[in-house]
């Protein structure tokens, strides 16, 4: 009998060991192909891009990243965006009172009516622009000081053309149309010797006090506009009826005169064409983003043939930056600073200094105070003159209230190369001109009032001493 040899049992662990090693052995076969076909192809990382016991995906050459095709770039023909840096001042005024626009655009028939007016009138257009130029930056720089919308520089055109000498049929004088009572309110001084309604420093501080004022009063810009020109009670009780009907009380939807109605239209029309010139055909020439003029103090009475003549600048552009004064004399007492082109400032100071020097009057003219019981006749008599030529000299009408105590001018031994100049400088007259009333259902209609235009002077000889110091501003 056969010795037995002892055997493995079927389900022992050495026998499943070896029926496990083959497949173990294809898993990691499977797992090293699935990682280099993943290094090189990214996309297989999907998990059903492999299966386990599948065959292992052909191995792909590495790929080389392609430069893109110059031909089959997109190209963006569109233009860039506009950018505003304001952190850079602008060279051009005008721009710089482009960035402070603020106040609500007025949507209306009439903008177009006036926005045409005026563009069928581009002549006047040019006049009022340069005419601008003297004032513009001082006004666009004081309303950014308060914060204001810089679109109210641009109210003179629709007040005045920008004229500080023009008077209307309500008695409304200067560059920012002042009648005697509001200009009262707001602290500006008119008498014989100077109004200033007309100055441009006083007046313009004024007037943005003002609109200041009425703005506070509504809350809207139009609204304030419209109480500039017609008056703010006037336009609260418009505002009290509409809200008594139940009505809007928008600039647009209360009842007011045609002048007012056409007031803010006005402002508007002028502000598109500022906005956007070139869409409407319209050149601006460029104004220098500086000041135009600086103010110097003085502490006595001048001549201003004389301050002209310093300044080495015409006496009718003296006139236009000084407008307030009605005689050949500023006195003391207006208490007023002297404006001059900021680059004839040294000029001024240099031939001051030189003038003074020489130890010359301060003015060619004598101010005589009338003396209780002494007539006209007799003043004049004094001092060589006719009864009607010192009345002249002095403004003196039959309004004129004469009493003791009255400064009257009188021409010094040295004043009669001046006197010419007293015929030429702004007055106010006695009377305001004859209104046209606007007349309804006629879009264009206008109220015709009388302006004062700027005279030019003859050339004035030399004169006088003065007491300045240049103001800091």
């Amino acid at each position: 009998m056969p010795a037995l040899v002892p055997t493995e049992n079927a389900f022992s662990p050495m026998s499943l060991l070896r029926c496990l090693i083959p497949s173990l052995l294809l898993i990691l076969t499977a797992s090293a192909h699935a990682e280099q076909a993943l290094q090189m192809s990214p996309e297989l990382a999907s998990p059903t891009a492999l299966s386990f016991g599948a065959a292992p995906p052909p191995a792909a050459p590495p790929m080389l990243p392609l430069l893109p095709d110059p031909s089959s770039e997109v190209k963006d023909d569109l233009p860039p965006i506009p950018t505003i840096d304001l952190t850079t001042p602008p060279d051009d005024l005008w721009q710089r009172m482009r960035n402070g626009f603020s106040m609500p655009d007025l949507d209306s028939p009439l903008v177009a009516n006036r926005q045409a007016w005026y563009l069928n009138r581009p002549d006047l257009l040019k006049r009022i622009f340069e005419r601008s130029r003297r004032y513009l930056h001082h006004i666009v720089a004081e309303l950014e000081k308060r914060g204001m919308p810089t679109e109210l520089a641009l109210l003179p055109i629709v007040e005045s053309s920008f004229n500080p000498l023009a008077y209307s049929s309500a008695r409304a004088l200067g560059m920012w149309q002042f009648i005697p009572a509001t200009g009262k309110t707001y602290k500006l001084q008119q008498n014989a010797w100077f109004d200033q309604r007309r100055d441009i420093v006083a007046s313009t501080s004024a007037a943005l006090d003002y609109l200041q004022t009425i703005y506070e009063m509504h809350g809207d810009w139009h609204l304030a506009l419209a109480s500039y020109n017609w008056g703010e009670n006037a336009v609260g009780r418009a505002i009290a009826k509409n809200q008594a009907k139940g009505l809007p009380t928008d600039y647009l939807h209360l009842k007011m005169p045609l002048e007012t109605s056409y007031y803010v239209p006005k402002l508007q029309a002028i502000k598109n064409i500022i906005a956007q010139p070139q869409l409407f055909g319209i050149s601006l020439d460029p104004i220098p983003n500086r000041p135009y003029f600086a103010t110097v103090e003085r502490s006595g009475n001048m001549d201003i043939a004389l301050a002209a003549r310093l300044a080495e600048i015409p006496v009718e552009e003296f006139i236009a930056l000084n407008p307030a004064y009605s005689r050949p004399v500023m006195p003391t007492s207006a208490n007023s600073p002297m404006v001059l082109p900021a680059e004839k400032v040294q000029t001024f100071l240099e031939n001051l200094q030189s003038h003074e020097a020489q130890d010359k009057p301060l003015s060619a003219w004598l101010t005589h105070k009338l003396k209780k019981g002494e007539s006209l006749d007799k003043v004049a008599s004094r001092y060589g003159l006719s009864a009607a030529r010192l009345k002249q000299l002095n403004g003196i009408n039959a309004r004129t209230r004469i009493t003791p105590g009255f400064a009257l001018l009188v021409p010094g031994k040295d004043a009669a190369g001046y006197e010419s100049l007293t015929a030429r400088l702004p007055q106010t007259p006695s009377s305001p001109p004859r209104a046209t009333k606007w007349k309804k259902g006629k879009p264009g209609a206008k109220r015709k009032g009388v302006s004062v235009k700027i005279r030019k002077a003859p050339a004035a000889k030399p004169a006088v001493k003065p007491v300045v110091k240049p103001k800091k501003r």
